[in-house]
C-alpha cells in the first residue's frame, strides 16, 4: 500500500476551504492550477488560495495526489486540528488549553471520525470523550 502524500497544516486548510465552497476534485485540480477565479475569502482564517496555487505549481504531483487520492498532515498542532474540523466538517469543536490537558472536542460521524483519523499526523490520539455516547471525540497528544 502506497503512503499518502503530505500536505502542511496551511495547505490543507487552503484545500478543505474550497471544497467546502462544493468544488470537485476536478475543479479545485483545474481552477487551482489555472489559477482561474480563485475566490476571495473573508472568514476568520482570510485564506489566500493564490498560496496553494503557489505550491499546485512547484509540486503538481503531490497537490494532485492529495486532491484525489487524500493526504496525510505532515505536523499538527491542537488549535490546527480545531481549524481543520471547523473548515472540512462545517463545525465548531471545543478547544481545550488547559495546560498539560490540550486537546479538541468534537462531534463526528463514523465518515468524519475516519476521515479525521486518515489526515492526523503522528502524535495524536482520538479517543470517545464518554464511552457509550456515540460520536463524541477527544483530540489529544499521545504525549504530554
Amino acid at each position: 500500500m502506497e503512503d499518502k502524500v503530505k500536505l502542511s497544516q496551511w495547505d490543507a486548510l487552503l484545500l478543505e476551504g474550497l471544497r467546502r465552497l462544493g468544488w470537485s476534485d476536478d475543479e479545485v485540480v483545474r481552477r487551482v492550477k489555472e489559477r482561474d477565479e480563485l475566490p476571495a475569502d473573508d472568514s476568520i482564517y482570510e485564506f489566500d488560495y493564490g498560496q496553494l496555487a503557489d505550491f499546485a505549481a512547484a509540486n503538481p504531483e503531490t497537490f494532485e495526489a492529495a486532491v484525489r487520492g487524500g493526504y496525510g498532515i505532515k505536523y499538527n498542532t491542537v488549535r490546527g486540528i480545531r481549524s481543520w474540523i471547523n473548515v472540512a466538517f462545517a463545525q465548531e469543536p471545543e478547544l481545550v488549553l488547559e495546560a498539560g490537558n490540550e486537546a479538541v472536542v468534537a462531534s463526528l460521524t463514523p465518515a468524519e471520525h475516519e476521515r479525521l483519523l486518515s489526515v492526523l499526523s503522528f502524535g495524536w490520539a482520538v479517543r470517545e470523550e464518554n464511552p457509550g455516547k456515540a460520536g463524541l471525540y477527544r483530540i489529544e497528544p499521545i504525549q504530554r
